[in-house]
């Protein structure tokens, strides 16, 4: 087997691609629901994008990270840390106020998961790692449903009195949690040990891959296996709901499940079928995933910061360009945001293809 897989970067293109696309509409008070996250408990599609990454992540470990060359714990502390430090950088811009930053993050939770998925896969047996995989499902729900939260006296999954949300602000304090809920974080401490577990399912997807055993077998049984853990996260969904914001342990079986029916299907038609040619756009996104997410956030901020004067009032430049160069397409206003949406992805892709044909490949 291959030390990389196309279809694994193309399928990471898709997901980076998705999360670009979710992350920047034109129009935040226009947006079609599927493009929304669920209120709370509840999955849309743009809930799965953030658990695909985690698995890709896990699946990549297994490949980047082979048996006869396991890199040092030093190298994956090195990388963990750059990667928390550059979202812990996107929190803080462009005002740097160390006082109030918010400390969790999408990249600090990549970088957290990493961080473990990587020192358990060259620490570790297979075994293990599967049982590691069910204990921290088992002992997050047995906690989150069990447990009375101090303060509250009773176990709950609402959004403010729930455990992992109390731990959250007793650590890291109101100041440093998500602004927009101030009392709890979708990506916080907590709610981390699960999203450990997507990862793991990864790393354990990424070693049947590299496997000797035949495609079709591969194949199979990651379709077999992704469509069981789907139906066993309906179920217990029933009494441990499906929520991204908590990362439920049946969440995490929901999404791996479909993580790997998504992986098996781009690994069928691309690796094994040789469906090839449509491939270059996210391969393009695939190969420079950190680098694209990093600055698509930092840009939307940078723009927000030139403001424009206009007779309804000041609005900053990137109203500007959605009301003006975008929005004056469109009767309907979700379509004109969907198109700001897919305008932002577009010229990002432009950038990408450019530098993937130079061969620039920017590695964190």
């Amino acid at each position: 087997m291959q030390n990389r897989l196309l279809s694994l970067d193309v399928f990471r293109g898709i997901t980076v691609a998705a999360m670009i696309l979710v992350n920047n509409p034109g129009d935040w008070e226009h947006v079609y629901a599927p493009l929304l996250h669920a209120h709370w408990h509840g999955c849309t599609p743009t809930d799965l994008i953030f658990p695909f990454f985690l698995f890709i992540v896990g699946v990549s470990i297994s490949f980047a990270m082979s048996k006869s060359k396991k890199p040092s714990i030093d190298k994956i502390v090195k990388r963990s840390a750059i990667l928390f430090g550059l979202g812990l950088f996107l929190n803080l811009y462009p005002k740097f106020n160390f006082e109030t930053v918010r400390i969790p993050g999408v990249l600090q939770r990549i970088a957290l998961v990493y961080l473990v998925c990587a020192i358990v896969f060259v620490k570790t047996t297979h075994s293990t790692q599967i049982r590691l995989t069910a204990f921290l499902l088992v002992v997050y729900y047995l906690l989150m449903t069990f447990v009375p939260v101090p303060g509250v006296g009773y176990a709950n999954l609402e959004a403010t009195t729930n455990l992992g949300a109390w731990i959250d602000r007793s650590i890291l304090t109101t100041a440093h949690l998500w602004k927009a809920a101030k009392v709890w974080d979708p990506e916080g401490l907590f709610s981390t040990l699960p999203a450990v577990a997507t990862g793991l399912l990864g790393v354990l997807t990424g070693q049947w891959l590299r496997s000797d055993k035949a495609v079709a077998e591969k194949i199979a049984w990651l379709f077999t296996v992704g469509n069981l853990l789907v139906v066993a996260g309906l179920i217990w969904d029933l009494f441990f709901p499906i929520n991204k914001s908590l990362w439920t342990s049946s969440f995490v079986l929901y999404a791996g499940g479909w993580s790997m029916v998504g992986l098996a299907v781009c690994y069928w038609l691309i690796d094994v079928q040789g469906y090839r040619r449509w491939t270059t756009p996210f391969v393009a996104f695939g190969v420079n995933a950190i680098t694209v997410f990093f600055l698509s956030g930092i840009i939307p901020r940078t723009l927000a910061l030139i403001k424009v004067e206009t007779p309804e009032g000041t609005i900053n430049s990137q109203q500007w360009m959605q009301k003006n160069l975008i929005g004056v397409w469109f009767s309907n206003p979700y379509n004109a945001s969907l198109a700001g949406a897919l305008t932002f992805v577009a010229i990002w892709f432009v950038i990408l293809y450019v530098m993937y044909k130079k061969g620039v490949i920017i590695k964190v």
